[in-house]
């Protein structure tokens, strides 16, 4: 996890763990990965610095997050995010076993939501125990901390999720192209744009990143909120335009190119239809303009 713990491995009859791998990529690094066969009730609480995802083989048991409770099976993987508590005990009579894979990288909230995971849907169900299990084993077989076997982890962790992604894939076909709600479609869009808006991001590129149509996105959008996909991304943008004419010196310019608009002149046009005022006019006179607004 850092330069100043090594990395260990643990090999038990019930329990396999290889932890505290050093973080080796920016875009994606295994930290550790296990797997165990439980005993009754045995009970994990607290909140996780990284993604872990486990994996059920066999048995059962409970998974919460506050005061939801998901009763988890063989075939089904649950999430647990970083900074969020969460509980998860084993069955008393038919306890768990199950494996692991912790991992954090800038590619991670992607993977995710290709996977079919959100934090109002952190349970979802995989079709191929026995691939499951041979990845896990081959991570875990790779333990020796060369820099050959970082590779060969990390190989495996991207064909595992590689994997899981094209079984979320496969399913959602399945039902009939989406298998989320609208909202949930929605709440990804919005955090995706409200972490690349000042990128040259658009309803395309937004709707490749959720993996719908731009259609279908814009039907969500209308739903949930009573705009277009084009016109949220136009109110967010110039919304922290306007935080920016009255926080900063920044000039017009400067403050155009880092919500999006490369150019000025569009930038202040499509301000100007917004606030009834250029960023200029605006910056000078926001009291008088907010009383004329709000008339």
């Amino acid at each position: 996890m850092n330069a100043f713990k090594p990395s260990r491995y643990t090999d038990a009859v019930q329990y396999k763990c290889l932890e505290d791998l050093r973080e080796s990529s920016m875009e994606l690094s295994l930290i550790h990965c296990g797997k165990e066969k439980c005993k009754p009730l045995h009970i994990v609480q607290g909140k996780r610095d990284e993604i872990i995802i486990h994996f059920v083989f066999d048995g059962k048991g409970t998974f919460s997050v506050g005061d939801r409770i998901w009763h988890i099976e063989k075939g089904q993987m649950f999430i647990l995010y970083p900074g969020i508590t969460t509980t998860y005990i084993s069955d008393a009579d038919d306890p768990w076993r199950y494996a692991w894979i912790a991992f954090k990288g800038i590619h991670t909230e992607n993977i995710l939501l290709h996977m079919g995971f959100s934090k109002d849907n952190p349970v979802v169900p995989f079709d191929d125990i026995t691939s499951i299990q041979e990845f896990i084993d081959k991570i875990l077989d790779a333990r020796k901390l060369t820099f050959g076997n970082d590779l060969l982890r990390n190989g495996f962790l991207l064909e595992l999720l590689g994997s899981l992604c094209e079984n979320h894939t496969n399913r959602t076909k399945q039902n009939g192209g989406h298998d989320y709600s609208s909202n949930i479609y929605v709440n990804h869009a919005i955090e995706f744009i409200s972490k690349f808006y000042s990128q040259s991001i658009n309803v395309t590129s937004i709707s490749e990143y959720i993996g719908i149509t731009r259609a279908h996105l814009n039907n969500c959008f209308k739903k949930e909120l009573g705009v277009t996909v084009q016109s949220y991304l136009i109110d967010y943008r110039l919304h922290q335009a306007s935080q920016l004419l009255n926080s900063t010196t920044d000039s017009i310019n400067e403050i155009a190119a880092k919500v999006g608009y490369p150019d000025p002149l569009a930038f202040s046009k499509a301000f100007k239809k917004k606030y009834k005022a250029s960023p200029k006019f605006y910056r000078q006179n926001q009291l008088e303009l907010l009383q004329f607004n709000n008339k």
